[in-house]
């Protein structure tokens, strides 16, 4: 252990620990703009500087270890004057327009500004800027940057894709895609995980929410909105109210709030998608098949399959996502229920993703005369509609039928390991003709970034394999590419930790929230009363009354896509 002093009071920290954390352990707070824990600890920012007794210099807390005897000050005049500085040097290249800034009211430079009582900016003001295609669904500010490389590691270290770079020395240094290349021509995966990671407004994401407004307006149109597993988890954070008051009864209130027609869950076609890729899991076994069957829910992933890998397309699951499941159901059977033709739907769907953005534009992903799902919002969207709501006064409401009954293998989609248990618990059905004990394949879940598990379910070993995070799954594909590893069945989610830990979840800082997301969802599949997709009644009489059976011709048209023709 090592023993110091900071600001007065006695800390004993193991060895290697920074000041930083040291002072945390303490109960002192010291205010950082471009600290990542484990990812980036480059004292880029100077925010965090402190006074070391008998050092002349001042030193970055987040990158200096501290050592046995040292007496540390966290806010003497000399301390402060030089964050002061520091920060309006900072905003000299910064723009401040604030009111117009998706992340006013939760941006890190914004509070630390305030903390500091910042009052005026006394240096010329010289903010970059930059061209932006703003129909990208990933949209960056140069003009916004601070410089503080978050986004670059985040992409290189923990999704492996590098699309960011820094460029220039000094008050020269920028941020920008790689190569100075244009972002669609770089291996985005669209993952967000950079626009969750930036402290300012730099990195966000397309704003959708004026088009859903447009849609409740016009009398013409049916408004349907979906709303994915994740966003039950995080939707709270988004408008401000505790987990235990943001209940998914509530959300369905709050949204039918906004003046929508019918609200929906994604569940359901969670449930669909199962019944989908289990039975296609179950061929692909019988059949013998070639190595492994990938998951194809999460678009991120197919993305980084097709830009850094396209010869393993043809590995995926042809199952459309819960997403594109959901819409194309809603423009047939749904609306021959309703008795409209399928463009009088405008269907919506909440996600806590940013690649569904993507997604739902992909031509060969929709139905040939239409789009599936008209608009995608992610979670931090939905949050910005509901501004105007008095969301902690509302009685709690049901989701709209048939289209919103699910189980509780459905909920589970939205963390790591999710899909591969739901699809585990209805293929043993499937090949046993009786259930499982409903978490028989808990093995697949955690936050651990590749998960190994074998299950014998009668004469057959499945062995299958679970990754989060693209760094994770890039390790996963090259260990099969090598033969090191084989696999039946493989669930990749492009974000650490799975939906729940989705670039369009709410933005805590310094937090990473992905598997206390999850752990809600998990608390809401054991509070179901049904745990199996193949037992959804929605989906039996779906089914019955109009697919056929699973991997009938219609459901093939209409649930089924060929990833190997997606436009990137």
């Amino acid at each position: 252990m090592v023993k110091l002093t900071i600001d007065g009071h006695p800390v004993a920290v193991e060895q290697g620990t920074t000041i930083l954390d040291a002072a945390k352990k303490a109960g002192i707070d010291i205010p950082t703009l471009c600290y990542l824990k484990d990812l980036n600890e480059i004292g880029a920012c100077r925010v965090c500087v402190v006074e070391i007794e008998g050092q002349d210099r001042l030193s970055a807390a987040c990158a200096t270890v501290a050592e046995e005897g040292m007496v540390v000050r966290t806010a003497t005049p000399r301390v402060l004057d030089a964050r002061r500085i520091n920060v309006q040097l900072i905003l000299s290249q910064h723009n401040v327009s604030c009111t117009t800034c998706m992340r006013n009211g939760n941006c890190k430079l914004q509070k630390v500004a305030l903390d500091l009582n910042l009052q005026e900016e006394p240096f010329e003001k010289k903010p970059f800027s930059n061209k932006w295609d703003k129909t990208f669904p990933l949209v960056r500010d140069a003009s916004r940057c601070i410089q503080c490389l978050r986004c670059v590691n985040v992409c290189e270290k923990v999704q492996t894709l590098g699309v960011w770079s820094l460029t220039g020395t000094g008050k020269r240094a920028r941020v920008e895609v790689a190569g100075g290349k244009s972002i669609r021509d770089v291996n985005c995966a669209l993952c967000g995980q950079c626009i969750t990671h930036c402290p300012v407004g730099a990195l966000t994401v397309r704003d959708d929410t004026q088009r859903v407004r447009q849609a409740v307006a016009d009398p013409e149109k049916i408004v349907v909105v979906q709303v994915a597993p994740a966003v039950r988890a995080a939707w709270g954070d988004a408008v401000g109210v505790s987990a235990e008051a943001a209940t998914e009864k509530r959300m369905v209130a709050a949204i039918r709030a906004l003046g929508v027609d019918y609200v929906f869950d994604t569940d359901f076609s969670a449930d669909l998608t199962i019944m989908e890729e289990g039975s296609e899991l179950i061929e692909h076994i019988k059949e013998g098949r070639q190595g492994p069957m990938f998951t194809s829910c999460c678009p991120g992933w197919v993305r980084f399959l097709k830009l850094e890998y396209p010869h393993l397309v043809k590995k995926l699951s042809t199952a459309k996502s819960p997403q594109q499941m959901f819409g194309a159901v809603a423009k047939s059977y749904y609306a021959q229920l309703l008795g409209v033709e399928a463009d009088k739907i405008f269907c919506v769907s909440i996600m806590p993703c940013t690649a569904k953005k993507y997604e739902c534009d992909v031509a060969a992903v929709n139905d040939a005369a239409r789009k599936d799902v008209d608009v995608v919002l992610t979670t931090r969207e939905l949050g910005r509609l509901l501004r105007h709501v008095d969301v902690a006064a509302l009685e709690e409401e049901e989701f709209d039928q048939p289209l919103g009954t699910a189980t509780g293998a459905g909920v589970i989609f939205g963390a790591t390991g999710g899909v591969m248990e739901a699809a585990l618990r209805s293929a043993y059905y499937l090949l046993t003709g009786r259930n499982p004990e409903v978490d028989a394949f808990s093995e697949v879940r955690g936050l651990d970034g590749w998960k190994e598990a074998s299950f014998q379910i009668r004469d057959k070993k499945l062995k299958v394999a679970v990754a989060s995070g693209l760094g994770n799954a890039r390790k996963l594909v090259e260990a099969l590419e090598r033969g090191e590893v084989s696999y039946d069945f493989v669930e990749i989610m492009a974000c650490p930790g799975g939906c729940a830990g989705g670039g369009g979840q709410p933005i805590c800082d310094g937090q990473e929230l992905a598997g206390e997301r999850g752990e809600r969802l998990y608390e809401l599949d054991r509070s179901y009363a049904l745990r199996f997709s193949h037992e959804n009644p929605a989906v039996e009489e779906l089914y019955k009354s109009y697919l056929g059976a699973p991997l009938s011709h219609r459901a093939h048209e209409l649930l089924h896509t060929e990833q190997e023709d997606w436009e990137l």
